[in-house]
């Protein structure tokens, strides 16, 4: 049986991911961690959400940026 116990990502959608990121850092911010221009100019979820559905690399470090983020409310 493969569990997820151990997967902070587990169960939480890419939407509320960003949502999350967007809601504590802004777009601003985002786009200087995650250089992409869907951050950059006239940034929305739904246009970073297609964007991020289909890079693999940007989604690693969003994903990444939540996980940190997770990690400092926990302490």
């Amino acid at each position: 049986m493969n569990t997820q116990i151990n997967n902070p990502l587990h169960g939480v959608t890419l939407k509320k991911i960003l949502e999350d990121l967007v809601e504590e850092y802004g777009f601003d911010i985002l786009a200087e961690d995650v250089n992409v221009n869907c951050f950059k100019h006239d940034p929305t979820i739904k246009s970073s959400l297609t964007f991020l559905r289909k890079t693999s690399w940007a989604r690693e470090k969003v994903e990444k940026m939540w996980i940190d983020l997770k990690k400092d409310e926990v302490l």
